[in-house]
């Protein structure tokens, strides 16, 4: 509401450009963002993130788009910066809840997300507009332009967005690489046109905000894999992200520079080399071999290129560490290089598969032993020159944890930035006319993939599943007459307790079927026990109490009343 008006009445009538992120401001991944005007909006991507130990059997989260889905008739399209994950990987997921809008991406970014809709069911529903490299195109008030940038996947744009009240650049995820090795490198003479003719704000990537310099080149990463990979004499496995194609192709050329053939061990790579080949990149690349290949050669002529690089316990690395890969192993004296950085939040992940690696005499790798990686996102140096380039009047930092947004937020004024301005998910920020200033703040959440549902991440269903992982179950079952005496021994079982075999277990359970009876009893005894609810509650309490004093837990406990 805005003074008591409804939140998309104030904005036809007011003629606001708003921006409204609805994930990744204040968080890193799962990004979704709007711009509204005249009652119209835009989303610029659709991404996930994905679980960890926290959440047991959840592998992927996203955004509620309660807000925006309410208001689908005026949702009039969904563009998308880049195929990665955090910015494309809803789409499936939340694209009907949405009311089907069209999609608009480069035809590298098309190739991706058409590979992910079959599992869907939706291989003919939606519609995706391929822009060109550098393309334009309209949507109701706002016009789109792409900017060519780099990154760590072919065809990253930052959006120039052009409204009646303003331009408004929205980098995407960036960094300025001048050997990107696959893709043109980022085009600097549009920044400047754009910053030329005024750019009214700069809604940015904050992620390296906290390292200094610059990101790094691909180019140069390349060099130290060739060097790295030589010093190895049996197999060598390497572990990268799907996605960074240069890298990918890095690792086949360093390789076969040392003479050694790749495999690629993980079906996310397959899919990304032919997206990658569809579009044109990976021509020069040296020639693969197939899983089925590796064990007829030698172990000093063969790499293996394997998903897993965040420690993902279905990824092809995690199965080749527990030996559980139909067609490939490693042995003592093998090498695992991981070739990207650690996620924040995948640390236990990735640590617990190091160790695996580690004990059965396998070398491991990371870029605290050797140069093999650079980031995809900008550093404090790239940062700055963004900001004389572009010379916008407003910084709305995104993509980064709340201490990321605020020490950009920082920065942007260090670079004369007249505004800069730090919103977190669910900020309605009104950009123009006028000063910027949050107007609202609208219902945000988070879905989680459960099973083939959407379930809330919070909601009662994983909460109850927390409680059962951390304070085991109890169900007691017990046959009753009409006025509530036992017509059978009551039986109970616990879950991830005790051992039921094992004399204090039993002990345990002794205890509290005594602590039952004791309440049936005195329950038929006083004349209640034909309450049902009033019984149920009043055995529930005697077990928790029981099992509390024994272990110090408090599971969750089932009653189950049988009436004859």
């Amino acid at each position: 509401m805005i003074d008591g008006t409804p939140l998309h009445t104030a904005i036809a009538a007011r003629g606001e450009l708003l921006f409204l992120p609805l994930g990744g401001a204040g968080e890193i991944g799962m990004n979704l963002n709007l711009f509204g005007y005249n009652g119209q909006w835009v989303m610029v991507d659709l991404g996930v993130t994905f679980g960890d130990d926290s959440q047991p059997s959840i592998d992927v989260i996203m955004p509620d788009p309660v807000f925006i889905a309410e208001r689908r008739e005026s949702l009039i399209g969904i563009v998308l910066t880049h195929a990665h994950e955090d910015h494309l990987g809803a789409v499936p997921y939340l694209w009907r809840r949405l009311g089907g809008p069209p999609i608009y991406c480069t035809p590298f970014t098309a190739s991706v997300l058409r590979k992910k809709l079959p599992e869907h069911g939706l291989s003919r529903e939606v519609v995706i507009h391929e822009v060109p490299l550098s393309g334009e195109f309209t949507l109701g008030p706002f016009r789109f332009q792409m900017i060519t940038l780099t990154h760590s996947i072919p065809e990253p744009n930052a959006l120039a967005i052009h409204t009646p009240v303003g331009t408004v650049l929205h980098t995407g995820d960036w960094k300025f690489d001048p050997e990107p090795l696959i893709g043109d490198v980022t085009d600097f003479d549009a920044l400047q046109k754009l910053g030329d003719k005024g750019i009214l704000a700069l809604i940015g990537d904050s992620t390296n905000v906290f390292k200094s310099g610059e990101a790094g080149s691909e180019a140069a990463v390349r060099e130290s894999l060739k060097e790295l990979i030589g010093q190895f004499n049996n197999r060598v496995a390497v572990a990268c992200f799907a996605s960074n194609v240069a890298r990918l192709e890095s690792i086949v050329v360093a390789a076969a520079a040392n003479g050694r053939r790749v495999a690629l061990v993980g079906r996310s790579l397959h899919k990304m080399v032919e997206s990658a080949r569809e579009n044109g990149y990976l021509k020069s690349m040296p020639a693969l071999i197939s899983e089925d290949e590796v064990g007829y050669l030698p172990a000093e002529e063969v790499l293996l290129l394997c998903t897993g690089s965040q420690g993902e316990q279905r990824a092809a690395l995690a199965r080749i560490a527990s030996n559980d890969h139909p067609h490939v192993t490693l042995e003592e004296g093998d090498a695992v290089i991981f070739s990207s950085r650690i996620i924040p939040g995948n640390e236990k992940s990735i640590g617990r598969l190091h160790d695996k690696l580690i004990r059965q005499g396998i070398e491991v790798v990371t870029e605290q032993d050797h140069f093999i990686h650079v980031s995809g996102h900008p550093a404090r140096d790239e940062l700055a020159r963004m900001y004389a380039i572009t010379r916008p009047k407003i910084a709305v930092p995104v993509h980064g944890e709340v201490r990321h947004l605020h020490e950009h937020a920082e920065l942007a004024r260090e670079c004369q930035v007249p505004i800069a301005m730090v919103v977190e998910n669910g900020d309605v920020l009104r950009l123009a006319p006028g000063e910027p200033m949050i107007l609202d703040k609208v219902p945000t959440g988070r879905l989680a993939v459960d099973g083939n549902r959407l379930i809330p991440l919070g909601g009662s269903e994983l909460k109850q599943r927390l409680r059962l992982t951390y304070n085991g179950l109890a169900v007691a079952t017990l046959v009753l007459d009409k006025k509530g005496k036992l017509q059978a021994d009551p039986v109970l079982t616990l879950h991830g307790l005790v051992d039921a075999e094992q004399d204090e277990g039993q002990i345990l359970i002794d205890k509290a079927l005594d602590a039952i009876e004791d309440v049936v009893d005195a329950f038929a005894a006083g004349g209640r026990g034909g309450d049902d609810t009033l019984l149920r509650d009043a055995v529930r309490a005697a077990v928790r109490r029981i099992i509390h004093s024994a272990i110090g837990l408090k599971p969750v406990t089932e009653v189950h009343l049988i009436r004859l």
